[in-house]
């Protein structure tokens, strides 16, 4: 027998701005939490499902304002599809943040992500208050999805 699924938390105030989020993420109930997290909190997102689905996702337009990713994915990890889209020709997409989604929480792996471009490290399993206050911190900075093309 099922038990039935948990409420998802509810977070105080709205969101500093609507982002367009990519969630490259392998597991699918990492992907269904995440996701709806976001978009209870306003966030537009989609989905990759590895490093490499992640880095073709990224080339779209319009550009993602935030991308969280996995770091170990199948295919192409989140390190190798992170140096990928640093080296990318667009100077927008090169710039985009990206966030590290990962178990592994030690010095060493958060220094390995930021060495690999990401800009932040969020640990798992996902706390929906770290999330929220890591995508709102990068929400105040300043990107924003542009309306008109949403």
């Amino acid at each position: 027998m099922t038990s039935p699924a948990r409420p998802i938390p509810s977070l105080p105030g709205a969101p500093a701005k609507r982002l367009r989020i990519l969630l490259a993420e392998d597991n699918t109930v990492n992907q269904r939490l995440a996701k709806r997290l976001l978009e209870k909190r306003g966030h537009e997102v989609s989905i990759a499902g590895d490093g490499r689905q992640a880095v073709e996702a990224a080339m779209l337009a319009p550009p993602f304002d935030l991308i969280l990713m996995d770091v170990q994915m199948p295919n192409m990890d989140g390190l190798e599809a992170t140096r990928a889209i640093r080296q990318m020709d667009d100077p927008q997409l090169r710039s985009v943040p990206i966030v590290a989604m990962t178990a592994f929480a030690m010095k060493v792996d958060r220094e390995r992500c930021m060495a690999a471009g990401m800009n932040g490290h969020l640990a798992k399993p996902i706390d929906p208050a770290e999330l929220s206050a890591t995508v709102e911190s990068y929400a105040s900075q300043g990107v924003q999805v542009d309306e008109t093309k949403a």
